[in-house]
């Protein structure tokens, strides 16, 4: 999936709406981009706020790799968003197992063509109550393992002053910092040759989850839980918002304008990975 000319000019639309607005919000401190391949690879960040994917994005656009990203596809329905996703190659992911293959040979196409997908290995904002990344989907290492592109781990933290997670507005005072640290490829050379089964993905998975934690510790200069969150373990849905303990109550008479106030079942606009 080559970039069009019509793609390539969306995403130079885009770019000069969004960058400075993004240097408005938040200074911004890079690192590691050297690492970024030469040919196409699969990004996989981590997953604390909304505005994400305009970080990564950003990043991934200035240097000279415009960003695909696997989302939802309810989103390519809407009237303004599904526009400018289409516009920009941005790939549709469905539930069923077929959707899910489609999503995967898209995916595909564009790292075949050199392109840069963006993959968060948590589907959704971390339901971790300290924001470190929670347990994985499988998407991103089935692609890798299946096309042999090189995955970049990818850490970010910062951004979450300036939009907290389900945040209601931006907290533009005093200025942030955001900052991305990009590490080494991950080494899944290991499972070359494996079966294709939940095992040999989960565990390939979990390699690819490391990496990213082990650079966001770099990042926030602290030792990440011992034990990665797990949403099923605590009772919690893998997609759409959810109420902190706590929180639940307090919100309830706050009304549902109140911090956290969110239904339960809203859905989330992060990406899923194919499974």
């Amino acid at each position: 999936m080559k970039e069009s000319a019509k793609s390539r000019a969306m995403f130079a639309l885009l770019a000069g709406l969004a960058r400075p607005l993004m240097n408005i919000l938040m200074a911004k401190k890079w690192e590691g981009t050297d690492k970024l391949p030469a040919g196409g690879f699969i990004a996989a960040p981590n997953h604390c706020t909304e505005i994400d994917p305009v970080v990564v994005g950003h990043m991934l656009y200035n240097m000279k790799r415009p960003p695909h990203f696997l989302a939802k596809a309810g989103l390519f329905k809407a009237p303004v968003v599904g526009a400018l996703l289409r516009a920009t190659n941005q790939i549709p992911v469905e539930r069923s197992t077929a959707g899910a293959n489609r999503s995967l040979q898209a995916a595909q196409s564009v790292v075949d063509a050199g392109g840069a997908i963006i993959i968060y290995p948590e589907g959704t904002l971390t339901r971790d109550p300290d924001l470190w990344p929670m347990k994985g989907h499988t998407g991103a290492a089935r692609l890798a393992i299946q096309t042999g592109a090189p995955v970049v781990p990818i850490a970010h933290w910062g951004a979450q002053e300036v939009f907290p997670r389900y945040a209601k507005r931006f907290h533009i005072f005093p200025r942030k910092t955001s900052r991305i640290l990009v590490g080494e490829p991950v080494d899944l050379s290991a499972f070359e040759g494996r079966p294709m089964d939940r095992a040999t993905l989960t565990e390939a998975t979990d390699v690819i989850m490391d990496a990213i934690t082990a650079l966001l510790a770099t990042l926030r200069g602290e030792e990440p839980p011992a034990e990665r969150w797990d949403p099923a373990a605590h009772k919690q849905s893998k997609h759409g918002r959810f109420m902190e303990r706590g929180a639940a109550s307090a919100a309830s008479a706050a009304g549902p304008d109140a911090p956290g106030g969110a239904p339960k079942d809203e859905t989330d606009p992060g990406q899923d990975g194919p499974k």
